[in-house]
C-alpha cells in the first residue's frame, strides 16, 4: 500500500474502527473528513446588524463552518440509521 497524506490516513482510520455496520464506519469517516478538511473555527466575536456588514473573512469563515456542519448532518443521519 502507498503512504497516505496525513488527512487520508485519519479519514480511513476512522472508517476501520471496527464497527458493525457499514452506516456506522461510514459516518465516523465523514466525520473525520469534517475535522481535516473544515476544522471548528470560535465564532466570531462582536455583532452585526445583517449578514451584509459581516467582512469577506468572516463571510468565509460562514461558509466553511456551513459545509462543515452539512458534512456532520449527513454522518449524523447516517448514524440513526
Amino acid at each position: 500500500m502507498t503512504n497516505l497524506s496525513p488527512a487520508a490516513q485519519t479519514v480511513l482510520e476512522a472508517h476501520d474502527i471496527g464497527f458493525s455496520t457499514p452506516a456506522i464506519c461510514l459516518a465516523e469517516a465523514l466525520r473525520a473528513l469534517a475535522d481535516q478538511l473544515v476544522p471548528e473555527e470560535p465564532a466570531p466575536t462582536g455583532m452585526r446588524a445583517s449578514v451584509e456588514m459581516y467582512t469577506i473573512p468572516e463571510n468565509q469563515r460562514r461558509q466553511r463552518q456551513e459545509t462543515r456542519s452539512r458534512i456532520l448532518s449527513i454522518a449524523n443521519e447516517l448514524d440513526n440509521q
